[in-house]
């Protein structure tokens, strides 16, 4: 289970409820396409956080890659205005924060600290799975 943090290109405030809505069909889908799920999705003006489950097959970097490339791609042809705000024609800025859940940071703790960031008026929780849990091995 990963933790991954995506700003906008230029940190650009970009997320407008559309755009949050949009964001959010396109992650379910890929959830249907890939072995790729979304526990939680929230914004905060100019950044996305994203609580994902994968499959061990799946390095971070493929991840975030499959995620980031697919999601900027429907957003830019959905959203039109997006693309002229950010004039580079890039979506999402180039790096990204991972972090794992792990024994010392429980999905609990992420889930938290997600929802925390930022003011309560600016974070916008766009999907959360309900009574998700971590895999465990055996």
């Amino acid at each position: 289970m990963y933790h991954f943090v995506c700003p906008a290109k230029y940190r650009r405030t970009v997320f407008s409820v559309e755009v949050d809505e949009t964001l959010k069909e396109i992650c379910l889908e890929i959830s249907k396409r890939y072995e790729i799920e979304f526990l939680e999705i929230g914004t905060d003006k100019n950044h996305v956080h994203f609580l994902v489950q994968s499959v061990p097959a799946y390095s971070p970097t493929k991840i975030i890659k499959t995620i980031k490339s697919l999601t900027a791609r429907e957003i830019f042809a959905k959203h039109p205005e997006v693309k002229k705000q950010l004039w580079g024609g890039e979506f999402w800025s180039d790096g990204y924060y991972v972090n794992t859940v792990s024994k010392f940071g429980s999905e609990e703790t992420i889930r938290n600290y997600v929802q925390n960031q930022g003011t309560e008026s600016e974070y916008v929780e766009m999907h959360r799975k309900p009574n998700s849990e971590q895999l465990t091995m055996f």
